[in-house]
């Protein structure tokens, strides 16, 4: 073989190297975010899970506020099946978007619970009702963590995605782009206040 065929070869060799580990490196990113959504989707759950049991405990000093106390497991009803689409393909920007949404309706309802529940001294001093607002306050605060890596592992996937060389074999391979997890209402941003002290 010439020397000019063993370059061509050589070339070759090296592009093909480069193609490997510039997918390889897709592929990680693309499983790290995917992994940091199970994170968001095992604390939402816990968050769906834990609001049946405050809106019960509520009912009973709440009997007039039906439509607020039906709002809030409606809210929770729609971001549960929102999160199990996300959770079935985290990398679906619009389900994600999707999520996102249904979290800031959930927010809100949830915001219009607490202010109302404030009005009722005796279900402030309810120990049940202690109980799950601070399980509910440890649980928002794991979800905003979990978010936070969530979209730092986008934001990770994305650039590597974008930028050249791999912006080259992502196009060609499929590799969508990621959307973050943003809450986009600003008053819900904060997490849900659920203390009656």
């Amino acid at each position: 073989m010439s020397m000019t065929g063993w370059i061509v070869l050589g070339v070759v060799v090296i592009i093909i190297a480069w193609g490997i580990v510039a997918y390889n490196g897709l592929v990680a990113l693309r499983n790290r975010f995917k992994n940091a959504f199970s994170q968001i989707d095992v604390q939402l759950q816990r968050r769906y899970d834990l609001i049946p049991n405050l809106v019960e405990t509520a009912k009973g000093y709440l009997q007039h506020e039906r439509q607020t106390l039906e709002a809030v497991i409606q809210a929770r009803n729609q971001a549960q099946a929102a999160a199990r689409r996300a959770g079935g393909d985290p990398g679906d920007a619009a389900a994600v978007r999707q999520l996102a949404g249904a979290e800031t309706l959930l927010g809100s309802a949830m915001g219009r619970f607490f202010a109302l529940a404030e009005a009722y001294p005796d279900l402030k001093a309810n120990q049940n009702m202690a109980q799950l607002q601070e399980e509910l306050a440890s649980t928002e605060n794991r979800i905003a963590f979990a978010r936070q890596a969530f979209n730092d592992a986008v934001m990770r996937y994305n650039t590597k995605r974008e930028t050249l060389p791999d912006a080259l074999i992502a196009r060609n391979l499929g590799f969508r782009v990621a959307e973050p997890f943003e809450i986009e209402d600003q008053g819900v941003r904060r997490a849900v206040q659920v203390s009656f002290s």
